[in-house]
């Protein structure tokens, strides 16, 4: 995302000058944390302090407007991106840079939990504009099953009603709901369902993934029709960090949820 490209940018421009993050900070007469701040885009930096740093470490021109446009657009909601601008890579780019990604599915099982046949048949059910080569884009969410890995942590909340959709008829749902279960016994996978017998719930306004990072702010993702919707202001990820929290609430525990979905197996 654009907070990401600008950090990497600066990150850069620093290790040319081959001095540390302290020297830098006390010949620009800056706290350290502030340095650091800006290369992880927290904020509390101006434009101006960005043209001083680059200026400091000999950031050729063309570098410095591209950067400084980068800056300019950090300072947006959020980050619009279409198909033609390589939504799905972009999103597992993303995705392989958090170490921490909770996902709240309301009308499908979750992407990264779709087998091959579960994919395509939910790909099959919706309108393909001419314009998509949905076969790329089948291909490009395969990518996405290469994220599990101990190193990072999954967190998936799922509608119940998102189970019982009967994708590709019975064959296809059987094997769907075998291989989710497998994957919940993986110890980095918490998978989780929400109850339709709880009514209206945390997660009424539509699905959404939320990227935890070690080292950046966290971000949010939202995916419409033809589009897709990065967030990484500090208001937005509190709303959503707060339905999660309920949907922690409302959700059944990992075993009642594996007891659930073995159930659509009987």
């Amino acid at each position: 995302m654009v907070g990401r490209e600008f950090g990497d940018g600066v990150r850069h421009a620093i290790e040319q000058t081959q001095s540390t993050h302290r020297k830098i900070a006390e010949e620009l007469g800056w706290d350290e944390a502030k340095l650091s701040d800006l290369v992880r885009g927290k904020g509390g930096v101006t434009e101006a302090d960005v043209t001083l740093l680059l200026g400091f470490c000999r950031v050729k021109t063309p570098e410095v407007q591209r950067l400084l446009a980068l800056f300019r657009e950090t300072r947006e909601r959020g980050f619009l991106q279409f198909p033609g601008d390589e939504q799905i890579s972009t999103l597992l780019k993303q995705e392989l840079l958090a170490n921490e990604i909770t996902v709240w599915s309301s009308l499908l099982v979750p992407g990264h939990l779709q087998t091959t046949d579960y994919m395509r048949a939910a790909v099959d059910g919706v309108a393909q504009p001419e314009s998509v080569d949905y076969e790329m884009v089948i291909a490009a969410k395969l990518e996405r099953h290469k994220l599990f890995h101990w190193s990072r942590t999954f967190v998936f909340y799922i509608h119940e009603y998102a189970l019982r959709l009967p994708v590709g008829g019975p064959d296809v749902m059987k094997d769907q709901y075998i291989h989710l279960l497998g994957m919940a016994q993986r110890s980095y996978i918490t998978l989780r369902v929400v109850p339709a017998s709880i009514g209206s719930h945390a997660g009424v306004s539509g699905s959404f993934i939320h990227l935890g990072y070690e080292k950046f702010e966290p971000a949010v993702f939202l995916e419409g029709e033809n589009s897709g919707l990065f967030l990484e202001d500090p208001t937005s990820i509190a709303v959503y960090t707060a339905v999660l929290k309920r949907l922690d609430d409302q959700a059944l525990d990992p075993e009642q949820s594996k007891e659930l979905i073995t159930g659509f197996l009987i």
